[in-house]
């Protein structure tokens, strides 16, 4: 090959493989960690189970399992005869335990909280923490946790104030920020005090939320999804930051709307996103039958690239 092939073949630009779908069933917001013996998604409450689990030997085929991560008791703060567990996410400490971050409705009211859970295995059970790890209740509540380790060691967790469940019909649209909070070596206990780092603007519709933190370099990205979960106008969009605590500045265009091809067609309400902490892949929810919810959302994979603080997928 010349010189001059082998400059052309380094300039042109990486072409990625289109979404493929990997789960039929209904598993929103799912959540990916990798370990030693291949890949675990998480999902929201659903199929009997509090929190969803599946696994991957290479990431392309995934098969559903059939027990519950999180089947509790739970805590006393957790409504615990329906718990409406969401968007569990799950990452490894030093020690090599598990930690899984779950949103569930707080006992006496009817918004979640965020907590925390334990396990020796991936596959759980996860054993919840006593106490809450986020109870913003005169906000809204929170939801959506998710786990991060930066470059340094330091862990985090992400998770949005859940602000639209204060909405009314044609009344005032609440705040729905991002938040960071810092944590201890044991990934369970909170180290100082929150940090917003975005918050809903105009084209974002009433909300933000589904956060996912990944590092790249010397750059911090963050994936979040706007507009409800429930149209075909969700979404996932990033913003990018050279400080974890910010500020972020967000992308210009969503990086998955509807339209998007995959392996099975166009994507309708692509969200949840969740980052493999290589920054390589992800996985996102998305309508099953294409038009709506009434066959609940499915799962697809997606490899991405990096580049100058930019998402391509």
């Amino acid at each position: 090959m010349s010189k001059m092939s082998v400059l052309l073949t380094l300039l042109l630009p990486t072409v990625l493989a289109a979404p493929w779908k990997v789960l039929d069933d209904n598993f929103p917001d799912p959540s990916v960690i990798q370990t030693k013996d291949g890949f675990y998604a998480f999902g929201t409450t659903g199929n009997g189970v509090h929190a969803q689990i599946a696994h991957s030997k290479d990431f392309t085929s995934w098969e559903k399992l059939s027990h519950d991560a999180l089947p509790g008791p739970f805590p006393s703060w957790v409504k615990s005869e329906s718990p409406s567990i969401w968007a569990p996410d799950v990452i490894q400490r030093n020690d090599g335990t598990f930690v899984m971050y779950f949103s569930a409705i707080a006992k006496d009211e009817r918004k979640h909280c965020i907590g925390a859970a334990t396990s020796s295995s991936v596959r759980g059970p996860y054993k919840p923490a006593p106490n809450a790890l986020a109870c913003p209740i005169d906000q809204g509540g929170a939801i959506d946790a998710a786990g991060f380790k930066d470059s340094d060691g330091s862990f985090y967790v992400v998770y949005k104030i859940d602000g639209n469940s204060l909405n009314t019909h044609g009344g005032k649209k609440h705040p729905t920020p991002i938040m960071l909070q810092k944590l201890h070596s044991d990934a369970l206990t909170p180290s100082g005090k929150p940090v917003q780092l975005l918050d809903r603007d105009d084209r974002d519709g009433p909300l933000v939320e589904a956060p996912s933190l990944v590092k790249h370099g010397d750059t911090y990205l963050l994936s979040f999804s706007s507009n409800m979960y429930n149209t075909k106008w969700y979404d996932v969009s990033y913003a990018t930051a050279k400080k974890v605590t910010g500020p972020y500045t967000k992308s210009t265009a969503p990086l998955l709307e509807s339209g998007h091809q995959s392996d099975v067609g166009k994507l309708v309400a692509p969200g949840g996103a969740d980052f493999l902490p290589d920054g390589k892949r992800i996985l996102f929810h998305a309508f099953n039958n294409g038009e709506n919810m009434k066959k609940g959302r499915g799962v697809w994979a997606a490899d991405i690239s990096i580049d100058g603080g930019q998402i391509h997928i």
